[in-house]
């Protein structure tokens, strides 16, 4: 379970990602707290990378390690963010590889869900937004997907 520091930690770098591309910033909505982190102990249990059923949207991280693998809250929006540099703002829209990119600075979305679940070796962290980014038309990531200023 995420505890403060890291919510906090999550949340600050989704809204400093946000903010690079002009989308508001996200708060945090106890639901999609609590549907995130179902889905991020469920992952943990099956040792398997998936997404939930839900229709919100949805980012889920992995990492291991021979150590104890704790993570502050950004690793895994970094991590989501890093896709960006595969993203063609020239001609937006949906593409492999860029998905997790998309959906943390996606305008629409305005609100924010985190799990974590860890057995000291593994983590999963689980985002989940609403309402969810990734609406697969041009026009929608030409409006939600803005290049950094």
């Amino acid at each position: 379970m995420a505890d403060e520091d890291f919510k906090k930690i999550f949340l600050d770098t989704h809204n400093m990602y946000r903010a690079m591309h002009k989308a508001s910033l996200l708060t945090y909505n106890s639901e999609l707290c609590t549907n995130a982190q179902e889905w991020a102990d469920h992952l943990l249990k099956e040792k398997k990378l998936g997404h939930s059923p839900t229709k919100d949207g949805e980012n889920v991280y992995y990492f291991s390690s021979t150590v104890c693998a704790k993570q502050k809250g950004n690793e895994a929006v970094d991590s989501w963010y890093s896709e960006i540099k595969d993203y063609d703002f020239n001609n937006p829209g949906f593409k492999s590889g860029v998905g997790h990119f998309t959906q943390v600075v996606w305008q629409s979305s305005t609100e924010l869900g985190v799990g974590v679940a860890t057995n000291g070796n593994t983590v999963f962290v689980v985002g989940q937004y609403r309402p969810a980014g990734n609406i697969s038309t041009a026009d929608y990531f030409k409006k939600n997907v803005l290049p950094k200023e």
